[in-house]
């Protein structure tokens, strides 16, 4: 994982052209970059980055930010109630409980990206 500018990007490395190809992963806006080396690879996801938030003030538009703090959750009913229970039994609101739950699940994977 690599950040810049709260944009975070996954990189995969293609053996068979000897090229790293990385691309944002934390928008729905598409911006990808490439390098052959590790420095040629950050060179060009900070440009990329750079071109695009260039790019939307030159178009008038708002770039995309990398998360809000909000998301929608579609459950079932019965897990919907069983969650707001749950919530209620640990005397916090169902934002703040699903917040931690989702908080220990993360670390449980051991997901450290910047």
């Amino acid at each position: 994982m690599m950040e810049y500018k709260g944009y975070v990007a996954h990189v995969v490395f293609d053996d068979s052209v000897d090229v790293f190809h990385g691309e944002v992963v934390n928008t729905q806006d598409v911006i990808t970059f490439q390098g052959r080396t590790v420095d040629e690879l950050r060179k060009a996801f900070e440009e990329s980055v750079d071109d695009y938030l260039e790019f939307c003030k030159e178009d008038g538009v708002e770039p995309e930010k990398p998360y809000s703090g909000r998301f929608v959750v579609r459950m079932s009913p019965d897990l919907h109630r069983r969650t707001a229970i749950a919530a209620k039994t640990a005397g916090k609101s169902m934002n703040a409980y699903l917040a931690a739950c989702l908080e220990k699940a993360v670390r449980e994977t051991r997901f450290t990206a910047v």
